[in-house]
């Protein structure tokens, strides 16, 4: 007996066959659903941080680990999430990856202790990472070279509606309270999502077995997850516990595992067994540069809307949904930044260094304007400074990923691109960790104004130490063909497609 669309149940359509694969734009949306639960719950806790602590309690540390557990989960398990759909097919690790994450949004949604819910976040980023490489590997697959362009353009404007609505949307869902969710409701509306994203990946995503024998480097995964918990954990806890030996020692631990895992990758890569991630890489100017590079830039960024929104529900006591609609302009300045990329390619890392000027000129104006209105500032008055950083963002943001792989060989692109994105997830934890720690220490002598200035202050000087990284960058993307001038070279030009809100998440 077939489904509603002709296909057997037990007999899943195949992407191998001769000639395009019936189903891919319908397949194209089953991943875009997958990817607008990840944008939105990446984007929520933010607007949500000080109602959830309201109603279930916590320390301050709670509201920075609604964001933190998240990407630092994701970031681990991006580092081994590729791979499970290499051995064990995309589609397979797809519909458990998505099963997993909607258990995990009804988890977070019932949670009634702080505990519970930073464990439910854990488990989204966990799943999340195994759900969303494989949706970009299928599509690589069910598409042809001619249309990968307008498949992959479709991420533009989801990334821009999600990155637009999804704060308005959580300080609708918080302030309607239906049914006395309040809170709840931006984790349960992910169980529709869910829902389709498994179903439909069961029944329009091909099943494909890919051919290849890879085995999973499981020590260096735990050697790269221990050392970045050991780095998250004291920057978050140290500050309540005001600032223990443990913290620091901690601290040196994660930095030497780090180290232990540098160490361990040569020699993985030396004995002909795969790597986590290509020791050649750190070898290449322009990718750890890269590195350094995105890890404090996103690190900046998420620490930016975490306190700016801490400070205008907390400090301005707005409504969740008005703080919401006052991030709006700065969401906007990146989608259009990102869709004045397209035509600005040619220049290379100089739109990045511009970018990061018009960014600091945003939050420099950002800073004058909560200074000269105090706590009679308005969304409205906040306008133009938050369209120029946010502008500022996109134009750093949209090149990124290209100029940073214009650095390495083919056969790295793979290693380099899911090594990024797992340092971009590492740099959202650590802006929930560093600046809103830099926020809350802030406050315990000073008032949410004075906080929120030097928080701005941090965030001004992490974009100077990102200004200089950026020289370390080839001067220009490579060409598509993926033959370009070396590294430097003036005459490279067209760059990799770049990533969504936080990157193209792919395998490492």
């Amino acid at each position: 007996m077939t489904d509603a669309v002709g296909l057997s149940p037990s007999a899943p359509p195949s992407a191998g066959a001769a000639g395009p694969y019936r189903w891919r734009w319908v397949a194209l949306f089953v991943i875009l659903a997958a990817e607008v639960m990840d944008l939105l719950d990446s984007l929520v806790t933010n607007i949500a941080g000080p109602s959830i602590r309201q109603d279930i309690g916590g320390g301050e540390s709670t509201i920075q680990w609604l964001g933190a557990a998240y990407t630092l989960a994701m970031a681990i398990g991006l580092i081994t999430g590729g791979r499970l759909g290499d051995i064990f097919g995309r589609r397979r690790m797809f519909m458990i990856g998505a099963a997993g994450f909607t258990l995990g949004s009804l988890a977070c949604g019932l949670a009634q202790e702080p505990w519970q819910l930073i464990a439910a976040r854990v488990a989204q980023g966990l799943l999340g990472a195994v759900m969303l490489p494989q949706g970009l590997g299928i599509m690589k697959e069910i598409f042809s070279p001619k249309e990968q362009g307008a498949a992959f353009g479709m991420f533009g404007p989801v990334m821009g509606l999600s990155t637009v609505g999804g704060p308005i949307l959580a300080g609708w869902l918080i302030d309607a309270d239906f049914a006395g969710t309040g809170w709840r409701m931006i984790f349960l509306i992910n169980i529709p999502l869910g829902l389709f994203a498994f179903i439909g990946g069961r029944i329009f995503l091909p099943a494909r077995a890919d051919g290849r024998t890879v085995r999973l480097d499981l020590v260096g995964a735990l050697l790269a997850a221990v050392g970045a918990a050991a780095v998250i954990y004291p920057l978050v806890q140290g500050r309540e516990n005001d600032w223990p030996l443990w913290a620091f020692a901690l601290l040196a631990i994660g930095v030497a595992v780090f180290g232990v895992f540098g160490w361990y990758e040569a020699r993985r890569k030396a004995a002909g067994a795969d790597p986590l991630v290509e020791p050649s890489l750190f070898a290449k100017r322009g990718f750890s540069g890269g590195m350094v590079l995105g890890l404090i830039f996103f690190t900046a960024m998420t620490g930016f809307w975490l306190t700016f929104s801490l400070y205008t529900q907390l400090g301005l006591h707005f409504t969740a949904l008005k703080s919401g609609l006052a991030g709006v302009p700065a969401s906007v300045g990146m989608v259009i930044a990102f869709v004045a990329s397209q035509a600005l390619q040619r220049f290379g890392r100089k739109v990045m260094h511009a970018g990061l000027l018009v960014m600091v000129a945003g939050v420099l104006g950002l800073m004058y304007t909560l200074h000269s209105q105090g706590e009679a500032v308005t969304p409205w008055q906040t306008v133009p400074a938050l369209a120029v950083a946010g502008l500022g963002m996109g134009l750093v943001m949209a090149p990124f990923f290209g100029m940073v792989l214009a650095s390495v060989d083919a056969h790295e692109t793979g290693s380099a691109s899911g090594t990024l994105t797992a340092v971009q997830q590492l740099g959202g934890a650590l802006g929930s960790a560093i600046l809103g720690t830099v926020f809350f220490e802030r406050l315990k002598t000073a008032d949410f104004a004075s906080a929120e200035q030097i928080t701005l202050w941090t965030e001004v000087g992490m974009l100077v130490a990102v200004f200089a990284a950026i020289f370390l960058l080839p001067k220009h993307a490579r060409p598509e063909d993926g033959e370009g001038a070396p590294e430097g070279s003036d005459e490279e030009s067209a760059a990799v497609p770049g990533p969504r809100k936080d990157g193209e998440r792919q395998s490492v």
